[in-house]
Order: structure tokens, then C-alpha cells, then sequence
């Protein structure tokens, strides 16, 4: 479907709506880190090296057949697995409280590879125990240039497992909304507003990592991430079928407001629950500089 272009300059254009990420009071650039792992492309090229298995399959019989098809599955298998256990350790590391990966990916994915491996290297010369030592081989090279996955949880020592449970729920849940607002836009072909819902589902995220990072802010919260989502998200579905039999104007500019009013909010949000956490670390600071000055360590003003 051809997309209507929305930029500032375009006829009929509108100016880039919602607020300016650049400004002081948005989120800080740093916890918006890349969406994507910078070596999640590598496990691509582990398909492109196994090609000559499933080139080379064909004229040899059914048994070599059968062994070239199945290595170059296993060794595909293995790409797509170590690229998800990719994604999982980029996830792991962007929280400043994360579980461990509950799959090995991409120990799992360097082991297939391996098998793959050695399933393709079988040969009369090589045997048995030369096949399996190129998959041996294959599979320490696989974990060395990728890496193993996050043994361990990391920042959840003071985090209740049952309120974090509740936070990971209500997370889902408003995945689930943002996937179906993307979803809903998307056929509309307007590429304005379908960057302006991508850029609010960006600033959404954001909450979901505070909270992620501190379940206390939940109840605070729990009414953006579920009740405005779900509004935002029927808001959406009326819109692009109302916009599919009219293209009515108005209607869109509406639309778009309440995408800046919903980015809006979301984002003082966001920014208020980031602030609590530095008045809490400025009364703990205040409270022991009192200690200290009262036993004569310190003056109030924090010397000697």
C-alpha cells in the first residue's frame, strides 16, 4: 500500500508533533540505550558459511542427502537460536534488574552448531572421531566469538519475586496494547502517524522500565500501563477504520493530539517517578550527615 508522506515540508504536511526528546525535561538519552544488539547480524552469517552443505546436497544419494539437509537445518536452527539468546542478553543488560534468561540460547544454539558440524563433516577419512571433533571445535569457536548467556539475576536482591511477578504481568499487558496500536496504524499508510505511535510506544517503554527497575512505583503507575494504554489502543482501532472510509482530516489531527497528550503525560510520568528516587537518596544523605555531625564526625555541612 502506498504511504502518504507526513513530513513538515510535504504538501499537505503537518510539522513533527509530540514533544521535543532533545528538551531537558524529557527522559534522559541515557535510558533509551540502542533497540538493537550490535552483533545480532553475526549469527547470519553461520547460514551463508554452511551453504555449500545445502548446495552440495544433491547428486551424492539419499544418504548424503539426508546429511547435508539435516547439518544445514541444524546449523540455520543454530543462527536463529543464538540471535535470540542475542536479543535476550541485550534485554538483560539494558535493566538495571533482570532475571536470567530461562532458555541458554545461545549455549544451546553453539551446541546445534556443533552437531551441525559434525553431522556435515562425516566422512570416510575423517570418521567418527574427526567428525566430532570439528563439532567439538565448532562449538567452543560459537561460544567464544558469541559469548554465554546471563548465568546469574542481577539487582534483584531487595526486589519481592511476588511484586515483580505482578510488574512483569501488567508489562505484558501493555506490550500487548502498544503491538496492537502498531498494528491498527499500520494499514492507514499514514507514515506521520504511524512514527508518532512507534515514538509513543518508545516513551511508554520508558515507564515500563521504571517501574521494571523499581516495583514500588506499580500502584502509581499500574493505571497508565493498563487503563490509558487500552484507551489508547481502542482509540487507535476507531481511528483507522473511521480514517479507511472517510479520511476525514479532523479526525486525524484529533488523533494526532491525543498522541501528543498521551506522550505527554506518559512522560511526566515517568519523570516524576525518577525524581522521587532522588529526593529519597537526598533525605538518606541528609539523615546521615546529621548522625555524623551529632557524634562529631562531620559538621552539618558535611566537613570535618
Amino acid at each position: 500500500m502506498a504511504q502518504r508522506f507526513g513530513g513538515k515540508y510535504s504538501p499537505q504536511g503537518t510539522p513533527r508533533s509530540g514533544p521535543d526528546l532533545s528538551d531537558a525535561r524529557s527522559i534522559p538519552a541515557h535510558r533509551r540505550p540502542d533497540t538493537r544488539h550490535p552483533e545480532e547480524g553475526r549469527p547470519f552469517w553461520i547460514v551463508a558459511a554452511a551453504l555449500p552443505f545445502l548446495l552440495g546436497a544433491f547428486g551424492e544419494g539419499p544418504f548424503a542427502l539426508a546429511r547435508a539437509l539435516g547439518a544445514f537445518a541444524l546449523i540455520a536452527g543454530a543462527a536463529w537460536t543464538i540471535r535470540e539468546g542475542l536479543r535476550a542478553e541485550f534485554a538483560y543488560v539494558a535493566r538495571a534488574a533482570a532475571r536470567r534468561p530461562a532458555f541458554p540460547r545461545k549455549i544451546v544454539g553453539s551446541v546445534l552448531y556443533g552437531i551441525g558440524l559434525a553431522l556435515g563433516a562425516q566422512a570416510p577419512e575423517l570418521g567418527l572421531i574427526g567428525a566430532g571433533a570439528i563439532g567439538v571445535i565448532g562449538t567452543i569457536v560459537s561460544l567464544v566469538a558469541f559469548g554465554f548467556d546471563p548465568m546469574k539475576d542481577k539487582g534483584m536482591e531487595d526486589i519481592d519475586p511476588f511484586q515483580q511477578e505482578r510488574v512483569a504481568r501488567v508489562v505484558k499487558e501493555g506490550e500487548a496494547y502498544l503491538t496492537q496500536m502498531r498494528s491498527a496504524i499500520t494499514p492507514s499508510g499514514e507514515r506521520m502517524l504511524i512514527s508518532r505511535v512507534d515514538q509513543f510506544a518508545t516513551t511508554a517503554r520508558d515507564l515500563f522500565r521504571a517501574v521494571e527497575e523499581d516495583p514500588g512505583d506499580l500502584a502509581q503507575a499500574r493505571r497508565y500501563m493498563t487503563v490509558y494504554l487500552e484507551g489508547a489502543r481502542d482509540a487507535t482501532v476507531k481511528f483507522a477504520d473511521l480514517w479507511r472510509n472517510t479520511r476525514d482530516e479532523k479526525a486525524r489531527d484529533d488523533y494526532a493530539a491525543l498522541l501528543d497528550d498521551l506522550e505527554a503525560n506518559f512522560t511526566a510520568r515517568t519523570k516524576k517517578m525518577l525524581e522521587d528516587g532522588r529526593e529519597g537518596l537526598e533525605i538518606e544523605i541528609e539523615v546521615l550527615r546529621d548522625r555524623l555531625a551529632r557524634e562529631g564526625v562531620v559538621t552539618a555541612n558535611g566537613r570535618k
